[in-house]
């Protein structure tokens, strides 16, 4: 019995060093997706912005183009701007954006179960590439030899946009080089603290420039000319579209490690109060056969 209360006194220890380790870790995703989602309402207030401007710029040339007003020998920035050109579809790129460290609940395995249903569905593995930010789609996806054209690790917790563009200018050449036709980003969308969502986003090549209603009151004049205006501007758009992607995913990976933190505490509190109970429990039956031993030794006295 004495070892016993030794045993269970053990366990107690240990699990309330582990909940000491699960609540600071708590505390940190909690800190760190504080700071993601300060930097996606951000995010959202410069990618308006940009796409305001992208829209007005493709509209001004679209329509100018139409009317036959332009009288310029420039050519149509809709059909020479590598990232609006519509192309027959060879091959199709799935950016997968998974964490790169465990501890995060069911946020990788919910991407990587959903990814793998699209990619199913593809009825020739020619036909489709991945794109794998974050180590644990990387593995993944050599594990089962799948077609990883291009991985990146090691992406920040909280993702600076000077750091998403070297993956974004790696991927557009990518794209300009005839690697993959489109591209598609898959990742959790962040939702609320509680829950995430799964999303397949077309991000290249970029097709909806044209659906303001206010297109025939555009009219712009433009130094240098609307084309180079909007071949400056277009790479910004494509980065800002995978940044707030990547932004996105990572508050998402902030809530799911809080919640899983959250909850390993939770079950850590209610191992300790039935340990506890098991430990006075044992401990009451122990004195209580010493007692026993106690009384019956003075009887035998008598």
């Amino acid at each position: 019995m004495a070892e016993s209360l030794i045993d269970i006194k053990r366990r107690i220890a240990s699990t309330q060093s582990t909940q000491q380790i699960t609540k600071a870790m708590q505390m940190v995703s909690a800190a760190k997706l504080s700071q993601t989602q300060e930097r996606a309402r951000n995010y959202q207030v410069y990618s308006s912005k940009v796409r305001d401007i992208v829209v007005h710029l493709a509209a001004s040339q679209i329509l100018s183009n139409a009317n036959g007003a332009s009288g310029s020998k420039d050519k149509d920035a809709i059909s020479t701007s590598s990232l609006l050109q519509q192309r027959p579809i060879k091959k199709t790129a799935y950016l997968v954006i998974t964490s790169d460290r465990g501890l995060v609940g069911s946020y990788n395995s919910t991407i990587l179960k959903n990814i793998m249903s699209v990619i199913t569905d593809a009825d020739d593995p020619e036909k489709y590439c991945l794109i794998a930010i974050g180590g644990t789609g990387a593995d993944f996806f050599k594990a089962r030899n799948l077609n990883v054209s291009y991985e990146y690790r090691g992406v920040s917790d909280i993702p600076t946009y000077n750091e998403v563009r070297e993956i974004v200018k790696t991927i557009v050449s990518m794209y300009d080089a005839g690697v993959f036709d489109e591209l598609y980003v898959c990742y959790n969308h962040f939702v609320n603290t509680l829950s995430s969502a799964f999303r397949v986003e077309k991000m290249l090549p970029i097709t909806d420039l044209n659906d303001s209603e206010d297109l025939e009151k555009i009219d712009y004049i433009a130094d240098p000319s609307p084309e180079e205006a909007l071949n400056a501007i277009l790479p910004q758009y494509a980065e800002s579209l995978i940044y707030g992607a990547i932004i996105d995913a990572k508050t998402s990976e902030h809530a799911s490690s809080t919640t899983a933190m959250k909850s390993a505490s939770d079950n850590a509190d209610d191992l300790i109060s039935r340990l506890s109970i098991r430990y006075n429990r044992a401990r009451q039956a122990k004195i209580t056969t010493e007692i026993t031993e106690i009384v019956g030794g003075a009887a035998a006295l008598e």
